[in-house]
Parts: structure tokens; sequence; C-alpha cells
């Protein structure tokens, strides 16, 4: 890579960007970079930080629930299960989904007046997070709480909807993120540093850590070929260019995940304009390593300490599969958050993307909302079709590439205790059985992350969408509808959306609202694979 591109991109030289041609694109871009300055910047907004997490601490609050979707919600989840305190984490919840059953069963663990909500979103109007924010503030009123937002704090952007609301709701504090940062390039800034501080994680840490990777992402010139971020993103786009676009991502238990936080990163920004880098995460490691396709390429996080890595790596490069060695630990997540972040900007400029927009991620949003707003019962277009028991239904057009084929699970059905454990048997008996790789998404989360790359990146995939009934009618306070039809909808706009961009997508439906939906999974996705 040419090493004044290092410069200019630090310069915040927006043109470095194929896409930035266009004056209106450039612009925009330009008040996308405000992350290449996080680590540094946010040092001015820790006396606040500490100063409300002190406020919380001394009025008794012993659980912390995040409402957020997106770059708004998954560092706060890679940050509960990787630095929090172990006492702690039992008592932090991160509730990303519209599932019923996942927001039933949050709320019983939780005690109203004990409960801290953190709402965030860069927007201020994503509507998941306001659906939850009015189920929670109903609920704490409903327990007798005299001022119900002195038990919400919000984390937005200059003068959203979210913080007139959090005024008008006497919300104990708000924090305004500069507006100048994406939110999946957020980890950084406010949306990370906030809920760190209240898991009981020193934000200044973290913020040291991504300093010492700013300086490796910093090197230019002769020395851009040892630029850590360069590295990364130039192995992502390389290999993606030679049709190894399945970018699989291993990492130890103990920064597991961290491979949530990257997929959204990584398959939002690059999955556009037919081309893209597809993270594959969480999934369950092959024996034998020829089960894995010639359209993979390896990143390998590991403890530089850990000997069985450097096998493993042997092992891979021995099977003719490009692997890029990281060695880190959960102690440089901050170093690996602004890393990764680099990594995927220089990823685009060799790919000629712009990473910063989301253009059929507004798609799916538009569609959910018309959905929404034509009544019950739910159009299904085309209907659903019986067959051997199952409802379901198929769009296959001509034109999808299959080589380099991959699958997509999109789960909307009802969470249980056991579909961890049924999606890695599925998704691993995929693969030996076809050599493709897999992702899971559960919905609606994943619209916010993969979804871009779904509709927007290469038209390889087979996109197997999974509902059921709910028996669960939960109405969202202030909305003419539940959180099971705001889901549903949400899964059949998506629908659209895939179809409308001209990607093969099975629908399947379990319609008995008590199934074992574990069990009914691993059913359907076998039914889909032989269809």
């Amino acid at each position: 890579m040419n090493g004044r591109m290092v410069a200019r991109l630090w310069n915040r030289d927006a043109s470095v960007f194929a896409a930035a041609s266009d004056p209106a694109v450039r612009a925009a871009i330009e008040h996308r970079l405000g992350w290449l300055d996080a680590p540094a910047a946010m040092r001015a907004h820790l006396d606040e930080i500490t100063s409300v997490t002190r406020q919380v601490q001394a009025n008794g609050f012993t659980a912390l629930c995040l409402l957020g979707m997106g770059g708004s919600s998954l560092c706060a989840e890679v940050l509960r299960q990787t630095l929090a305190p172990a006492a702690m984490r039992t008592h932090v919840h991160v509730l990303d989904t519209t599932d019923e059953r996942a927001i039933g069963r949050v709320s019983a663990s939780l005690t109203p007046a004990t409960t801290l909500f953190v709402v965030a979103s860069k927007s201020g109007s994503t509507i998941e997070v306001t659906a939850l924010e009015a189920h929670f503030r109903q609920w704490v009123a409903d327990a007798g709480i005299a001022i119900p937002g002195r038990h919400f704090i919000a984390i937005t952007d200059p003068d959203t909807s979210l913080g007139a609301h959090a005024t008008a709701h006497g919300y104990r504090h708000t924090f305004i993120n500069p507006a100048d940062i994406g939110g999946r390039f957020s980890a950084l800034s406010l949306f990370g540093l906030v809920p760190a501080a209240l898991m009981g994680i020193d934000p200044a840490s973290l913020l040291e850590s991504a300093e010492t990777m700013v300086g490796a992402c910093r090197l230019e010139g002769d020395d851009a070929d040892e630029n850590a971020g360069v590295v990364l993103g130039e192995f992502m786009a390389t290999q993606a260019k030679a049709g190894r676009d399945k970018l699989t991502v291993l990492l130890p238990d103990s920064m597991a995940a961290l491979g949530l936080w990257i997929e959204q990163l990584v398959a939002e920004s690059t999955g556009k304009l037919g081309t893209g880098v597809l993270p594959i995460v969480d999934e369950p490691a092959a024996a034998d390593f020829a089960e894995y396709g010639k359209d993979r390429a390896f990143v390998l996080v590991a403890d530089p300490a850990a000997p069985t890595a450097v096998s493993r790596r042997q092992a891979l490069a021995a099977a003719g599969h490009p692997v890029l060695h990281l060695q880190s630990t959960p102690a440089h997540l901050g170093a690996e958050f602004f890393r990764w972040e680099f990594a995927t900007a220089i990823a685009g400029i060799l790919l000629n993307v712009n990473p910063f927009d989301e253009p059929n991620v507004r798609d799916a949003k538009s569609r959910t909302q018309a959905l929404l707003s034509r009544g019950e019962p739910l159009p299904v277009d085309p209907p659903l079709v019986e067959r051997h028991g199952v409802l379901g239904r198929s769009h296959r057009p001509d034109g999808v590439n299959r080589a380099g084929g991959f699958v997509a699970i999109l789960d909307y059905m009802p969470q249980d205790s056991g579909r961890h454990a049924a999606v890695a048997r599925v998704r691993a008996a995929i693969r030996r059985r076809t050599k493709a790789a897999t992702t899971y998404g559960v919905g609606p989360r994943y619209l916010h992350s993969t979804g871009q790359f779904h509709k927007g990146g290469t038209n390889a995939g087979l996109f197997l969408l999974l509902t059921a009934d709910d028996a669960a009618q939960t109405a969202v306070p202030g909305a003419d509808y539940t959180f099971s039809r705001l889901k549903h909808a949400q899964a059949l706009g998506d629908y659209e959306a895939l179809c409308a961009n001209g990607r093969h997508v099975v629908h399947m439906h379990v319609a008995d609202a008590h199934a074992d939906f574990s069990a009914a999974l691993e059913r359907l996705i076998t039914q889909a694979m032989e269809r």
C-alpha cells in the first residue's frame, strides 16, 4: 500500500476513499472520521464519566441494563464478557432484541428500585431502542417509583430526539457523544467508555491501550509495512480480491465475544457495491482443516505465549489457507478496537467502497415501518405454503454466484437456552457436507450488523430466514403494536429487502407458539438445505 495513503487518512483527507469523488459523499466521510482521534480526545470526558459513576454507586444501583442496537450495544457486550469483574457480570445485561422471551427473562431478573438503564442510540430514534425504553420506563413506573427517569441515563449525539426525551422525562444524566464518530466505530467513544465505567472497568485503561495502537497505526512511508492496521487491512482486502472473502476469525475463549463486534464493523463497512469482506465468527472449529473451502482467509488472534496458536497457524498454512497471526490478550482490548477500526478503513480504501455508510440497512428499516403501518395481519407475499409439515416460501433468482457461496442463518424464533448448541451443530454439519462458510444472525440484531453485507455484498449467499408464532404479546407503550409484531415485521421486511436485491432466500415458519425452538431450528435448516 502507498504509505502516503496512511498520512492522508490521518490528515482526514476524505479523497483517499474512491467513493469520495462525489462532493456529497466526501463531506459525509469527513464527518465520520472522529474515531481517529477518540483515544486521546475522550480523556476530556473521563471526569464526567467518573462523577456520574460515583453518583450511581452512591444511590444504591446494583444492576445495569443497557438498551441499544448495533454499534451502541455490541462493544458493551464485549466489555461485559471480557473485562467486567466476575462478580459484576451477572448484574449487567445488554438488551439488543425485540424478542419477548429475552425481554421477559431480563425483566424477571431485575429489581426496579436498584436497576439503572442506559439508553444508547446515536441517532436517538432507533425503533428497537425506543420500544425498549418505553417498556422499561413503564415497568419502573408501575413499581411505584415516583420519577422513573432517575433510573435512566442516555448516550446519544447532539440534538437528537433521545436527548430531548431524556430532558423531558428527568433522566439522571445525558452523555453527548461527538457527532463525527459513526456507530460501529464508536467503541472508544462514550458509547463504550460509559458502560465500561458502570461495569467496574477503568475507561482510562481502555484509552491507554488504544493509544499504544494509535502509534502502531501511524507508521507511514518506508515504515508502512510495519503499520499494524495497514497489515490487517491489506490482508483483508487482498484476500477478498483473490476470492478469499470469508474472513474466518479465530479467537481465544477469553476474547470470544470480540467476534460479534468485529463481524459488525467489517461486514457493515465493506459489504456494498457487490464486494466486501464477510467475517466468519463463533463458528465451531474443524478438526480436519480440509473441511474449509478455498474461499477462506484466517485471522488467528492469540496470546503470544500460547503454543497451540503456533501449531494451529502452521497446520492452516500447510492446508493451503492464508493466515495472519495477531498477538493479543484481553488486557489489550482497547488496542484491538482501534486496530480493527483502522484496518477496516484501510480495507475500504483498497476495495474502493465507502466504509462509513450503510445504504441497505436503511432499506430494511423503511420496509419494516411500511409493514407496521399496514395493520393486522402482517402481509406475507408470496404466502407460506405447507410442505412436509412445515410452512415455507422461497425466492431463487437467476444471477446468484454459486462459487464461493455461504449460508446465512437468520433466526427470528423465540430464544431458548439450547440455541447456542443447536446452532453449533448445524453450522458444523453444513461445513462438513458442503465446505460452505456459515454465519448466524439473531434477528433483529443482525440487521444492524451483517445485514448490510447480506444485501450489498457479494451475491453468493443462501439465506435461511426462520420465524415462528410467539405466545407472548407484550404491547409497546405508546405504539399500536406488540414486541412480537415488531419482530415479525422486521423479519418480513428483511425478506423483502433480500429479494429486492436478488438474493436466494428460503423462509420457513414454525406455527407453534410452544415448540422446542432449538430442535425446530435444526429440523428447519436440514429441510431447507435439501430444497
